[in-house]
């Protein structure tokens, strides 16, 4: 068996209970008997909290329990929640209000959480928590991405939350002196709503001696549990937090929510199990969104159109308080991939972030570095066309040259591999690029447009690079590999145990994968930024390294031979001279027989080398019909560069799932607020997703080039396909447009949007 090569297209082994029923989530599992939390949410997005009446909510029968922040506090227990911050450009600390688990003082959003009610059933609980008075005084709302408005908190009376920088400003000024040709671009990237298939939930329990267990729907138990501790005044021993299935996170549930807590407490202080499960409309009001910024680029070439210097100026929506990377995602990593893959020599960024009256923004799938590449590729597409040059020369010639890596950018981030022009050329050929004049010739006889967009992506894997690991054999001679990684759906069971299974020579069904409990597995970096897959594998290699030398010592003697004469070759232990020729489990077996205890179970740490950076040309074909402004995307053609793959099956399940949420979000997917801060698209009937039928059958293919920077020589593909499809879409729509006069084109490429563009109404200008 190879090592390394071998890439196997494994069949998900999940599958079958997933599709049959069989899976287990946070409401399956709740204990039976379990109390119901309700929560009182905000009806206004800005106003002074006068006061919070409970009486005739705790006299509904079957109410166990109400509480508001004054009876939190009364509690002894700490009601801020913390978040991480970036520095100003002046060096201080971006601003840090406190975000608080129920709100006291002021309300900011609506459907901040004000109060809970605990009650014997969902239904009681609802009807409590309508009974909930709410005294306020309303404020002026905040919207707009710019200093000023009524303050939301005292620690940024003007509502910025930070003013961040990165680059060399002065160099850049210096470029664009001299430069023969400055292309300046506006890219507004409209806020989204995660909307997974499964809502967020959570129920708690106290277990023996009256340990509080918790379980929720997330992608690490392990920062929950820190701020469960702190939260709630407990040892670490008296907490214990478990994740079971997981219906979709894409890095929305990576965050601690006030409700967990909320749970939490309940359990502790009514002494029975307490759950909570979100409500569709709930969630769209609660749950952190994605995206919601404005880039203003300009790009300086010199006369042979290659890039002299980089300029973005961002303006980030950051919601009513800081969530918990809100502020490094618009700052530190959009920077990570900031130029992109072109040879770009001086670049100057500028991000603030401001404060609104609107729910909190944070991670979503890619997490600044779709921001990045959306900013940077609409922008070398409206270079190219202003400048009247090819969109893929263009490109071409400003790439990072094979010879020059690793290379560093001016972000200080080292790409260790990269051939992006083969990609380029093959994304050509497999998306009929030379065709493409007579699909248009043939769109346009029937009356419609047809356009091509290109996006070349790159991307940074994210989070901690260092990850545990543990492999058991157990009596009935199956292996338990317990990993630090969380599964919200990329087929984590399949991959990790095929890996094992490959190295091992055990059979993949013997195999099972443990997760998502904080007592099984002491800790671990979670789920989020494409990093499971690489640093799970990377650590599971290093405890094969040791569980074979291990071994080789103890069947030396057996064998007859020097601990160094016996080799594994991936399914069999052997030495010349011996007929002995055991495998992974049977050597076990004879380990356990001997009472070599310390045989049977490995542990180990271990810290990728460096981080991949997965890229990659997305090119997308488009149809509009003017007469109805609809947008048909008609073809997608992938070609990725994701280093050795370990499953090709599963990375293309995860490109077309991320193409999904990009080109979703540029066809249709659009939150709105109206002026008073009221959400306008809080059911499925106002908020747009896409389905089946709104996506052609995708081409996608890889043009591996092994990472550097991890043994396996492979690089995350998680959030891939997010960060291309964005400006492969807009692009099409602008390619679409561009003979008709239209200049700048905006997502969401709804119907009524792109006719009024076409017909002269709306922000696109001509």
């Amino acid at each position: 068996m190879e090592k390394f090569g071998r890439s196997q297209p494994v069949k998900r082994v999940e599958d079958l209970r997933f599709l049959t029923g069989h899976g287990r989530y946070i409401d399956d599992e709740a204990p039976a008997g379990a109390l119901h939390l309700a929560v009182v949410r905000s009806p206004v997005a800005h106003a002074r909290l006068l006061a919070v009446d409970l009486d005739e909510a705790r006299a509904v029968p079957g109410v166990h329990l109400a509480m508001s922040a004054e009876d939190w506090l009364a509690a002894g227990l700490e009601l801020g929640m913390e978040f991480t911050t970036v520095k100003n450009r002046d060096g201080s600390e971006g601003a840090a209000p406190t975000r608080p688990i129920l709100a006291r003082g002021k309300l900011r959003f609506v459907g901040e959480p004000v109060a809970f009610v605990v009650a014997e059933s969902r239904t009681a609980a609802r009807d409590a928590a309508e009974l909930v008075g709410i005294d306020y005084e309303e404020l002026p709302v905040k919207l707009d991405l710019a200093p000023g408005g009524e303050a939301l908190h005292d620690e940024a009376p003007d509502n910025v939350a930070f003013d961040w920088v990165i680059g060399d400003e002065e160099a850049v000024a210096e470029a664009f002196a001299r430069a023969a040709h400055v292309v300046r671009t506006e890219v507004p990237d409209n806020r989204v709503i995660v909307n997974s298939m499964e809502p967020r939930g959570a129920w708690a329990e106290l277990e023996e001696g009256g340990r509080l267990h918790l379980s929720f729907g997330g992608q690490g138990v392990w920062g929950l549990k820190k701020e469960l501790m702190r939260v709630l005044g407990l040892p670490e021993e008296k907490v214990h937090v478990t994740t079971p299935d997981v219906g979709g996170g894409f890095g929305m549930k990576a965050m601690a929510y006030p409700e967990y807590f909320m749970v939490a407490e309940a359990a502790r202080r009514l002494g029975r199990p307490v759950r909570w499960y979100s409500e569709r409309g709930e969630a769209m009001m609660s749950d952190n969104a994605g995206r919601d910024l404005l880039s203003i680029t300009e790009l300086a070439f010199d006369e042979e159109g290659r890039i002299l210097a980089y300029r973005v100026e961002n303006h980030a929506n950051m919601g009513a308080y800081n969530s918990q990377f809100g502020q490094p995602i618009q700052t530190q990593l959009f920077s990570r991939v900031l130029t992109g893959v072109y040879d770009i020599p001086a670049a100057f960024m500028n991000t603030k972030g401001y404060f609104t009256n609107t729910t909190q923004v944070d991670a979503y799938r890619g997490a600044g570095r779709p921001e990045a590449i959306y900013a940077l590729e609409r922008s070398m597409d409206n270079a190219a066309r202003t400048l009247g040059l090819d969109p893929f020369e263009l490109r071409r010639r400003n790439f990072i040259p094979p010879a020059r890596f690793p290379y560093k950018t001016i972000t200080g981030e080292t790409y260790d591999v990269g051939d992006f022009a083969r990609l380029l050329a093959r994304v050509e050929e497999e998306s009929d690029r030379a065709g493409f004049a007579a699909r248009r010739a043939e769109s346009a006889a029937r009356g419609r447009l047809r356009g091509l967009g290109l996006c070349y992506y790159i991307e940074s894997i994210l989070g901690d690079p260092s990850e545990g690991v543990t492999v058991e054999f157990e009596e009935d001679g199956t292996v338990s590999l317990y990993v630090g990684t969380q599964s919200n759906g990329q087929g984590h069971e399949t991959v990790y145990a095929s890996f094992l299974s490959d190295q091992t020579g055990i059979p993949m069904e013997k195999i099972r994968v443990i997760q998502g409990d904080s007592d099984r597995i002491r800790e671990g970096g979670g789920t989020g930024g494409s990093r499971s897959v690489t640093v799970q594998t990377n650590v599971t290699l290093v405890a094969v390294q040791h569980m074979v030398k291990a071994y080789a010592e103890f069947l030396a003697p057996q064998m007859g031979v020097k601990p160094e004469d016996v080799t594994f070759d991936d399914v069999s232990f052997r030495a010349e001279g011996s007929n002995l020729a055991p495998t992974f489990l049977e050597a076990a077996e004879m380990a356990r027989a001997a009472g070599r205890t310390d045989l049977l179970k490995f542990q180990e740490k271990a810290k990728l080398p460096g981080r991949s950076y997965p890229n990659g040309a997305h090119v997308a074909e488009v149809e509009i019909d003017p007469d109805t402004g609809i947008v048909t995307l008609e073809r997608y053609t992938v070609i990725d560069d994701f280093g050795n793959l370990i499953n090709p099956m599963l990375a293309r399940g995860q490109v077309h799932g991320g193409v999904a949420q990009g080109a979703g979000q540029m066809m249709m997917e659009h939150v709105v607020y109206d002026q008073g801060g009221q959400l306008l698209t809080a059911s499925f009937m106002d908020y747009a997703m896409p389905r089946a039928k709104d996506f052609p059958m995708m081409t996608v293919e890889f043009e591996p080039v092994p990472s550097r920077n991890n043994p396996m020589g492979m690089k995350g593909c998680g959030e891939a396909g997010t960060v291309g499809a964005l400006a492969a879409v807009a692009n099409a729509v602008q390619d679409a447009v561009w003979e008709l006069g239209v200049r700048q084109v905006a997502p969401p490429f709804t119907p009524l949007k792109v006719w009024e563009m076409l017909n002269g109404g709306g922000d696109q200008a001509r």
